[in-house]
């Protein structure tokens, strides 16, 4: 798709208000629920999502993939999850708004990517975590069919190079009217029904 790196900065921030209306919804007691990610509750996975972005921040300035992986379980939550979650996602695209940030070359832990194909990554990443953080609280877990198709149509690009279908094996067969966002959740791991 020849626009699949166009407008990533948007696209990331747009993925990030999704997951980040959900998780204005948390009930005090809701943060230990589980979520479709069975080995996170939903407090764990708004720090996947919190600690991904600085680690993100991190790659853009150099850090390696050691540094980003030993990190990467790292309480940056604290006290008040959501305003750290806003902060990461403002830091996150301050750092590849950076002059040149989307055409180095990081070190990501499943290998060297630009700061654009790793953009891409997050913005993925986030549009699926929207679901699973949705779908963990009862929400409407429809997705935003733009970043939907966006993640579906750019898939080979977004993962260029990246062995990721090996974290979704066994996956759950598609009946052929599926929606384009079961679809897209299906080859992600998710069992949408």
């Amino acid at each position: 798709m020849a626009d699949t790196f166009t407008g990533l900065l948007d696209r990331f921030l747009f993925a990030s208000k999704g997951f980040e209306h959900h998780l204005r919804t948390v009930a005090p007691d809701g943060w230990h629920a589980p979520t479709p990610c069975t080995e996170w509750d939903v407090r764990q996975l708004a720090n996947h999502m919190t600690r991904g972005n600085l680690n993100y921040v991190g790659l853009v300035h150099g850090a390696t993939r050691e540094e980003f992986l030993a990190l990467r379980d790292e309480d940056a939550l604290g006290d008040d999850p959501v305003t750290a979650f806003t902060a990461s996602v403002t830091a996150c695209a301050d750092a590849f708004a950076g002059s040149g940030a989307l055409d180095r070359v990081v070190d990501y832990p499943m290998g060297a990517l630009t700061g654009r194909q790793a953009l891409a990554v997050r913005t993925a990443d986030s549009v699926v975590h929207t679901w699973d953080l949705a779908r963990a609280l009862g929400a409407d877990d429809t997705l935003d069919a733009d970043l939907v198709a966006w993640v579906g149509d750019g898939y080979d690009d977004i993962f260029a190079g990246l062995a990721v279908d090996r974290f979704f094996a066994g996956q759950p067969a598609v009946p052929p009217t599926a929606s384009r966002q079961d679809r897209l959740l299906t080859r992600f791991g998710r069992d949408p029904r």
